[in-house]
């Protein structure tokens, strides 16, 4: 039984289409009353919202927003408790926590990806491949050393050394864990069984095993130890690339090894976009298809829909709708400098839906 542990070559038509568009200015909100907002949560999500809020701020003097990485599990706990007024998750919130608290909503603002990288010495250059149940081996204890059987079968040719690997793991609530997590739990029944997925989750006890706090955290612990393994969210591409860590090949549903790309993203979106429920509750790991990448997600805002004034609702409101707009903050004009993707049609209108209810 899965046990599940809470803190709480063709491009895809839409992007194309989002491609295609130029940024647009959105009118200044007609409220003259200056509102601040918070947003904290997912640190795959924070250099997007940086990005995000010089852009829509200038437009609209009235508003100012924080913005703080502090991970996707502190991100549903503030915007539930209602400290912060827009919490970033690559989570959804379990069923549990919906019950307990039916006013919040789950809003995807746009779709990014995950990476598995290390640091091999010699090896760097090379795109290794892993699958996995191979990556759910190393995460349990029971592939120890770079030249295991398990991980030369899957890399015929190259010499791998005899090294023992340094599993790199978050230790704060995160919705990399979660997506990192699920694709073992969905591709290994073992790791279902025993261990499981979510923000938190109770990583097997291994020597020499590392925990990092945020993406920022992952990559520089996967610089300083040679031999290491992580799991890194896409925006952080340049800092991996100036660390010089390696990224993999992951094995997808259909057999594949594949890097995350517009065409791979964008494939694996495609297969659950009518899959997608009114509440936007869905995980995109581990998608059918040839060419669907395995770790990508929706990148979610946790929002109160009962704001504690008019002004603050009006505010959050509009810089959402602003957000999922492919003439705003969808626009690859922002989303590609994080190696995002932008919402397939359907998926903007269900979260302008769950927008227009924010009051």
């Amino acid at each position: 039984m899965r046990r599940m542990f809470f803190v709480t070559k063709k491009i895809a038509p839409w992007a194309v289409a989002a491609l295609s568009l130029m940024p647009f200015s959105v009118p200044p909100a007609v409220a003259t009353q200056r509102v601040t907002l918070l947003e904290t949560g997912s640190t795959l999500l924070y250099p997007l919202f940086n990005l995000w809020v010089p852009g829509y701020t200038r437009a609209h003097p009235g508003v100012r927003i924080t913005t703080q990485g502090t991970g996707s599990g502190t991100g549903i706990a503030q915007a539930i408790s209602g400290v912060a007024q827009i919490g970033a998750s690559d989570a959804y919130m379990s069923n549990l926590q919906i019950k307990q608290n039916p006013s919040i909503a789950n809003i995807p603002l746009a779709i990014s990806a995950q990476t598995v990288n290390y640091n091999v010495p010699g090896l760097n250059r090379v795109h290794l491949k892993f699958s996995g149940p191979v990556l759910a081996g190393i995460y349990d204890g029971r592939i120890r050393y770079w030249n295991d059987r398990a991980i030369q079968s899957l890399n015929p040719g190259v010499r791998l050394p005899r090294k023992v690997i340094v599993p790199i793991h978050r230790t704060d609530g995160s919705g990399d864990t979660f997506i990192f997590s699920q694709y073992l739990s969905f591709s290994t029944p073992q790791w279902d069984q025993n261990v499981g997925y979510g923000t938190t989750i109770s990583w097997p006890a291994l020597p020499g095993s590392i925990g990092a706090v945020g993406n920022p955290g992952m990559v520089q612990a996967a610089q300083q130890n040679r031999y290491s393994i992580a799991y890194i969210g896409v925006s952080f591409s340049r800092e991996v690339a100036k660390a010089g860590l390696g990224t993999a090949f992951l094995k997808n549903r259909a057999g594949r090894f594949l890097l995350p790309t517009p065409v791979t993203i964008g494939a694996a979106a495609n297969q659950l976009v009518a899959k997608t429920p009114k509440d936007e509750r869905l995980s995109l790991v581990f998608a059918p298809g040839v060419n669907s990448y395995p770790i990508i997600n929706y990148e979610y805002a946790i929002v109160n829909k009962h704001q504690p004034n008019r002004a603050v609702g009006d505010a959050v409101r509009n810089f959402l709708r602003w957000a999922v707009d492919p003439r705003g903050g969808n626009s690859m004009r922002y989303l590609s400098q994080v190696h995002f993707m932008p919402l397939p049609g359907r998926i903007s209108q269900l979260s302008k839906v769950q927008i227009n209810e924010i009051k």
